[in-house]
């Protein structure tokens, strides 16, 4: 059960309105690393987690995550709010009401489509999407992808902060992206309280291939370092040893009934293409400069 407290958790003071600011600020109500992803993200995992420490502090977590959507809400609602009265009342005349509104970034979708409103859509007027919840159900998944998410909120507010000169939106946007880290730690701290978290599941890596390290990208600028050398790695420079490594002979094979390869190999005879063949073609007939080498036509009669 949730229960709305009229009071902001962090005190959102704007210096004065500015469309082209509240636009970029979209991107952390509505986007992919913003505070309702966010909610959403923690408040469906922990609906499902088995463990009683981890459902609270996923809980507590999304509860919190859904008053910062309301405090990024109030600052792009505060940015918009000179620029929303004069677009409803027609308060400017045409050009100068056009040129505020066309300041910076999506403003002008974002006060045409939603009248200066706190939209679902991210800084480009990307709608949200549940596609931005990436939850898989595993415990030592989830967190894993929680801290990384936490750790990107921080960098977009990092970016937002450094774009504005108001002070107060500078301060709010400072405690939003502290928050981030706060969680961070707590989700680190809940990842390696499960002991054994790696690798994640059930299932046990396969050994023979556990501590391989494949060299498959060789040249200039080739490496080393404790990600794939020393006495936790095996490298495999070796080309031929990088390939079928199984053993077998790197083909793909299924096993078909005589009643499956029928219509196999009939297909496979119907479309076979022939070596000998060097038809005219559409991109012959309408070459022109820089269209390369072509098939020569046929001189007529």
């Amino acid at each position: 059960m949730f229960m709305h407290n009229k009071k902001l958790m962090y005190t959102v003071r704007v210096a004065e309105p500015n469309p082209g600011l509240a636009t970029l600020m979209l991107e952390q109500f509505g986007g992919p690393q913003g505070e309702l992803a966010a909610a959403m993200r923690y408040f469906t995992q922990g609906l499902a987690d088995e463990d009683v420490g981890r459902r609270d502090l996923l809980m507590d977590i999304a509860t919190e995550e859904l008053s910062h959507l309301e405090i990024i809400g109030s600052i792009v609602a505060m940015l918009n709010r000179g620029a929303k009265g004069k677009l409803a009342e027609a308060a400017e005349e045409e050009a100068d009401l056009y040129a505020s509104m066309t300041s910076g970034g999506e403003s002008h979708t974002t006060s045409i489509l939603y009248g200066g409103g706190t939209a679902l859509i991210n800084s480009a007027g990307v709608p949200w999407t549940a596609a931005y919840i990436d939850s898989i159900g595993d415990p030592a998944c989830d967190l894993r992808s929680n801290i990384a998410a936490e750790s990107r909120a921080k960098i977009v507010y990092e970016r937002l902060i450094n774009v504005t000169d108001d002070p107060g939106v500078k301060d709010a946007l400072t405690f939003l992206m502290t928050r981030e880290v706060a969680h961070q730690k707590s989700f680190e701290k809940a990842l390696y309280a499960i002991p054994a978290n790696f690798p994640p599941g059930k299932l046990p890596g396969h050994p023979e291939f556990a501590d391989k390290y494949y060299n498959m990208s060789q040249g200039d600028g080739d490496a080393s370092g404790s990600w794939n050398a020393g006495e936790q790695w095996d490298s495999v420079d070796d080309r031929e040893a990088q390939a079928a490594v199984d053993g077998g002979d790197g083909d793909a094979t299924v096993k078909l009934s005589a009643a499956e390869r029928k219509p196999v190999e009939a297909f496979a005879a119907r479309t076979r293409s022939d070596p000998a063949a060097n038809p005219v073609t559409g991109a012959d007939l309408g070459a022109g400069p820089g269209a390369g080498r072509t098939t020569p036509l046929e001189p007529e009669g």
